[in-house]
Parts: C-alpha cells; structure tokens; sequence
C-alpha cells in the first residue's frame, strides 16, 4: 500500500473521531472510523470501554490560576530547568490562562512546520495543485519531465486510494500515446529541476541529514520525499540525486508503456506545451500529510511554493521571506525562519507565536486556514504522536485527547496543539523546551496534565 495512502488514511480515521468523547473505564483502545476531516475546530477524543457520550460544554471558563496549579509540579519535576517555555490560552476566547517565557524565540524544529502551513495555505490557498508535467520537443526526438514541487510524486499508486497521487507510470502511458501519435517509437529522456533555485541543503542543517534519512537535498523533481522507495526509512534511505532518479524511474515506465528509450536521462529545459500532466492532490491535503508524517520534504517544497506565489525566489531565503511575510500580515510576531521544515537550528519561534497560528487557524473566518489544524496528529493515534502516549506512558489517559505538532533535534522537543480538561474547555498551548535534557515524553506529561484539569 502506498505510503501516501497509508498516512492519509490514518488522518482521516482520527480526525473522523474528534466530534465524540468517551469516558475513560480502563485499557483505552481505538474504535477508528473512515471520513473526511471537516474543517471545523477539532474535539479531542479517547475511546474505552464504555458507551459514548456527548462532549458536556464547558460550564464556565477555565481560571488561568487552576491551569497554573494544574502546571507547576509537572514543570517543577520535568527536569527541563531553565530550558522550558509554554503559553496557553482558550480556544473560544483567547485568553491567556499560562505563560512561562511566552515571547522567548528558541529552537522550534518541527513545530516550525505549524508556520509553514499557514503560509502556504495563504498563499496560494487550499485548492491549488502541482503539475508535473512531460514535454515533447518532437525534432530532437525528447521527451522531458518537469518538476512542480510535488514530493508525494510516485511511480505508481493504488487507483482506489484516496487522495490520488500523479504517477509517473500514468504520465509515461499518456506520454506514450502521444509518442505514438506523432510515429515516434524511440525517443530520449531529459528532466527539468529547474523550479526550486539557491542551495540544495538549508543553513543550520548538519551534514548527516541527508545520510540518516532525516531529509534528501531539496528540488522541484523527486519522487516519494526523495527515498528510494515509499517505505525506505532510516539511515541511506534518501537518493544522492532526486532528480535524476526520478528520471530513471519515468525512463523505465515509458518502455513499460511501450516506447523505447535511448541513452540515460540528461538534465534539460523544458519547452513548449506540455502532452502529459500529472497532478498532485490539492494544497490542503498536502499540508496534511506534511503535517502528520512531519515530511521535511513536503515542508520544503511547500515554502518554495509559498514563495512563488507571494513572488518571492523559489529558494530557502525566498520561502522564509515568504513566511515572514505572511506573519507580518496576520499580526504575528517571533517567527524567524532559515528553511521551512525545523531542521534548521538557526530557526527561531516563540510560544505565544504558534499558538497565534493555531488560533488563527481555527478561526470560523479562515476555513481556508482548517487543514493547519486538522492535519495535527492525535495522541496514540496518528502520525508522529501514534507511539507517544501510549498506555507504558504516564500521559496514557490523555491518549486520543492531544493533538499536536511535535518537533525533535538534539537538545530540542517541542508540542503545540490542542487539547480539551475535563469540563469541557478546549486549550490551545505550546509547550518548547531547549536544553539538553530535552524529550517529547517531558512534554507530554505537561499536556496530560491539561487534559485532567478541572479548571473553571
């Protein structure tokens, strides 16, 4: 099953479960029903043994002094010392109920993707789609292929899955068609990655990103995120030349689609009409599975996108400008980004800045903004946060309960998400720590600890 189709399918089983709470009555366990996420503000849920109920509304707002208590001796044992951040506020009112070094920028790493969907969902907004596409230069015998940004491009997908993805296998049959149209029985193959400029890696990246499989370099032609196959993890999973395996891969389905293919594939500039394109699924849903699989290279070329439509260079400098940009017009203040994934260290964003995004995200007003929230992985669930929470975990009873955007470097774990206590209020929070003593569990105990508060 494709990778694509298998992360999606997570999303939706989780998301599709966010309209009920059930009470905790013993072992949790998950009850996951197939749907489409709805754009709405999400409502956390966790399933046990017990029949559902509907979730109460909140009988009166939460008192930031309880929410404080309900803070202080997690933080006090969390062993994250002076390293720690946070910032929580009501969902419906914004209020402010913690704080704890809330305009502080630190080290975001993944959270840093939070920014990232905000940006490109403004940019270019949710419906937008990639387009690789093949071109023919019928007098050379060439066909090219050229690279969108697309990085759930894929050599061939399951037609049932949902959302579909382009394949090369379809862009070659169609490729092919035309081939055969024109008399054309051999032709050679070029490619086109001239899309994304500037640099391939991001400052603040260490050199052995690309090696463990934490990233491939970034171009406008790849296919599955840059790995050697969809289900490639870990160390040498990432293809030294994206492109030009790319390439390779369109070559070897143009002569499984019946055209002969001569010599290897050759960088070269795409001109002409296009006589095959092949579409990525929609920006929305691309966030989403950037979102859950916490995709480096999704995130990437999602900035890069972001900044050609805010006119900006196709660049690391031109997508964090991109970003900056759009922050500035939504009045939110300590972003400052060097790439759009959080690998960069040299990233900085503060607290009270993510969860501006999240509320900004939540907004009835900015349905065009839902998918920055609903691509949010859910506690033992989903995503990057599905081996968290679990039940050898002290934060086990939140399970179902958080959602979050996680982020990990060396000496850096952050959370930002949301999260609903036990009277029914639902909290927007960003916890962020930078030290050495840093670890996601740490953080998911300050989260758990929301979710058991009683604090109207």
């Amino acid at each position: 099953m494709p990778r694509v189709r298998r992360i999606r399918g997570e999303a939706y089983c989780a998301l599709a479960l966010l309209n009920v709470f059930v009470l905790v009555a013993g072992l949790v366990a998950l009850d996951v029903i197939e749907a489409r996420p709805a754009p709405a503000e999400p409502s956390p849920v966790t399933n046990a043994e017990g029949a559902a109920v509907a979730v109460p509304a909140a009988s009166a707002p939460a008192d930031p002094a309880r929410v404080a208590d309900a803070l202080d001796d997690p933080m006090s044992t969390s062993g994250l010392a002076e390293g720690l951040s946070g910032f929580v506020v009501d969902a419906a009112s914004g209020e402010t109920l913690f704080e704890l070094a809330p305009d502080t920028p630190v080290t975001p790493a993944s959270t840093t993707k939070i920014a990232t969907a905000v940006t490109v969902l403004t940019a270019v907004g949710p419906d937008h789609v990639l387009e690789t596409e093949v071109f023919l230069d019928a007098g050379l015998g060439r066909v090219v292929l050229r690279g969108a940004g697309d990085a759930t491009l894929t050599v061939s997908a399951d037609s049932a899955a949902y959302p579909q993805v382009a394949t090369l296998e379809s862009l070659a049959a169609r490729t092919a068609r035309v081939l055969a149209d024109h008399g054309l029985d051999t032709v050679s193959v070029g490619y086109d990655d001239t899309l994304f400029t500037g640099p391939d890696t991001a400052p603040g990246w260490k050199p052995n990103y690309v090696t463990e499989g934490s990233t491939a370099t970034v171009h406008a032609l790849m296919i599955d995120s840059g790995r050697y196959s969809p289900e490639a993890r870990g160390y040498g999973s990432r293809v030294p030349d994206p492109p030009l395996f790319a390439a390779q891969a369109f070559a070897e389905q143009l002569e499984e689609a019946g055209a002969a293919v001569e010599g290897a594939p050759a960088p070269a500039e795409a001109t002409g009409e296009p006589v095959a394109v092949g579409e990525s699924p929609p920006v929305s849903a691309l966030v989403e599975h950037m979102l859950l699989a916490s995709d480096n290279n999704m995130a990437e070329a999602l900035g890069r996108i972001a900044a050609l439509g805010t006119g900006q260079e196709a660049s690391f400098a031109g997508a964090a400008e991109a970003t900056h940009r759009v922050m500035e017009d939504l009045g939110v203040n300590g972003v400052r980004l060097s790439d759009n994934s959080g690998l960069s260290t040299e990233n900085l964003i503060s607290p009270r800045a993510l969860v501006k995004l999240l509320r900004a995200a939540s907004a009835p007003e900015n349905e065009h903004l839902s998918a920055a929230v609903s691509g949010l992985p859910t506690a033992h669930s989903t995503g990057t946060l599905a081996g968290r929470y679990s039940a050898y975990s002290t934060s086990h009873d939140a399970a179902g309960l958080v959602r979050g955007k996680t982020g990990t470097l060396s000496g850096v774990s952050t959370l930002a998400g949301t999260v609903r206590d036990q009277e029914g209020n639902t909290f927007l929070f960003a916890f962020m720590a930078n030290t050495p003593s840093a670890s996601g569990p740490r953080l998911d105990t300050l989260a758990a600890e929301l979710s058991r508060c009683g604090c109207s």
